[in-house]
């Protein structure tokens, strides 16, 4: 049996006025933010359900119940250390993170490396680990009649060496 496990986490919220937008730990100047119990941040939401799929564990509804108020407006960046010390206790150290957004606009290409920074710093790996790409809906579905925002992410783990 190889220590290698891969998971996948989806992730959706709905555009709104009067919030920030916030994809992978970046705060992006736009006219709209994404609505949510915490920021929101829909890339890190799904970062954070790839890793607890890839090491078995609970998803991040679970973990961060949008029910408790200990989680309101919290910044995902902090979940997602949450998240990868769970993994570390037990035994798991993260090999590499590929994530896609999903967004009619605004445009990603200028805040994807500080994202693969953000994402990569938290979780304690280099840049090179995280890749995060976007793409669009061509104007179809609720992402592509700008709705919402959808993320994509898929982990690579393994057990760590002592």
């Amino acid at each position: 049996m190889t220590g290698l496990r891969v998971g996948h986490g989806y992730d959706v919220h709905r555009l709104a006025q009067g919030r920030p937008l916030i994809l992978g730990g970046v705060t992006i100047p736009w006219e709209k933010g994404l609505d949510g119990h915490s920021d929101a941040d829909v890339l890190t939401h799904a970062v954070m359900d790839a890793l607890l799929g890839a090491a078995g564990m609970d998803d991040i509804g679970k973990l961060f119940p949008d029910c408790d108020n200990a989680f309101l407006n919290i910044s995902s960046l902090t979940l997602l250390e949450r998240v990868m010390k769970a993994l570390t206790e037990q035994g798991w150290q993260v090999v590499n993170i590929d994530a896609t957004l999903v967004a009619q606009a605004p445009k990603i290409a200028p805040y994807r490396q500080e994202m693969r920074c953000a994402l990569a710093r938290t979780l304690g790996i280099r840049p090179e680990q995280v890749n995060v790409k976007a793409t669009t809906e061509e104007h179809l579905g609720f992402t592509g009649e700008g709705l919402g925002i959808s993320a994509h992410a898929v982990a690579l783990i393994q057990r760590a060496e002592n």
